[in-house]
């Protein structure tokens, strides 16, 4: 066999490798983005799918925040305005975390319905709007709006 077939078949099997290596460690690794409704649907059509970990994107219902003593522990309902699940975070919540705020979750629906939750991200206004004037007297503002 000549050097530069050994050479060519050596390469087609390290790439080959690689190749499998980087898709199942993405199969492995990859986190379903569902909706609220979605996540209904597809928990009824594979129930293997209660206690797995999915990121759930919604709003949280206002008035439904609800902070135990210790503050660590935030519960709320998150809605897609077809289905609505109760979420239990325990950990520091972000500061844009307010009512009808767009969330993602990321945790596991156990088998009662309640979406316990590892990770709470709180998505932040997509506009920024101006200030209201009671605010332009203030130095910071100037010094702000000169650098702009």
């Amino acid at each position: 066999m000549k050097p530069r077939t050994k050479f060519i078949i050596g390469g087609a099997l390290v790439l080959g490798v690689a190749a499998y290596l980087m898709v199942s460690s993405i199969r492995e690794t990859g986190v379903y983005y569902l909706t609220p409704a979605e996540l209904a649907t597809k928990t009824q059509q594979d129930p293997t799918l209660f206690d797995t970990g999915v990121k759930v994107g919604a709003r949280v219902v206002k008035g439904t925040i609800t902070r135990e003593p210790g503050g660590r522990q935030v519960s709320f309902q998150m809605s897609d305005g077809a289905k609505s699940y109760q979420v239990v975070y325990r950990g520091i919540t972000p500061d844009t975390f307010t009512d009808e705020v767009d969330v993602v979750v990321e945790g596991r629906l156990g088998h009662d319905g309640v979406f316990r939750a590892t990770t709470l991200l709180a998505k932040c206004a997509s506009r920024y709007e101006k200030a209201p004037d009671k605010y332009k007297s203030t130095p910071g503002y100037r010094a702000a709006e000169k650098r702009a």
